[in-house]
């Protein structure tokens, strides 16, 4: 069993940064494949980004890529997401993820792929 808990969320001008963290309960966190979804009013939940249990992997959105960075640290059991150059399109409820696997290169990019969810965090960002 695993909990996930957001934080650092809130609101930001565009053009600002911010960095989620998601801290993750359970001794087994280095060996869970993690990402970060994001789900705004009337659409459907979508991947932001993604990252292998042993961090060499990345995966991201075309629309963060270049802009957020995700990476996570096994010793401190979290992960982040850091958001550059956030605009309006940005704002949205952000969730991390968790699955265990096996496969420590492994990126997943579905919902349904993974078991753990937190309970979000809110970004907004203000033209």
């Amino acid at each position: 069993q695993v909990q996930l808990v957001e934080s650092g969320g809130g609101l930001v001008q565009a053009g600002g940064s911010l960095r989620l963290s998601c801290a993750a309960s359970g001794r087994t966190f280095s060996t869970y494949a993690m990402g970060w979804f994001r789900q705004a009013p009337g659409k459907e939940r979508e991947l932001v980004g993604a990252i292998s249990w042993g961090g060499g992997n990345t995966y991201y959105a075309a629309s963060v890529k270049g802009r957020f960075t995700i990476s996570r640290d096994n010793a401190k059991n979290t992960v982040y997401l850091q958001m550059n150059s956030l605009n309006p399109e940005d704002t949205a409820v952000y969730y991390c993820a968790a699955r265990p696997t096996s496969v420590g290169v492994a990126v997943f990019l579905r919902p349904n792929e993974y078991q753990y969810w937190g309970q979000g965090t809110q970004v907004t960002v203000s033209s």
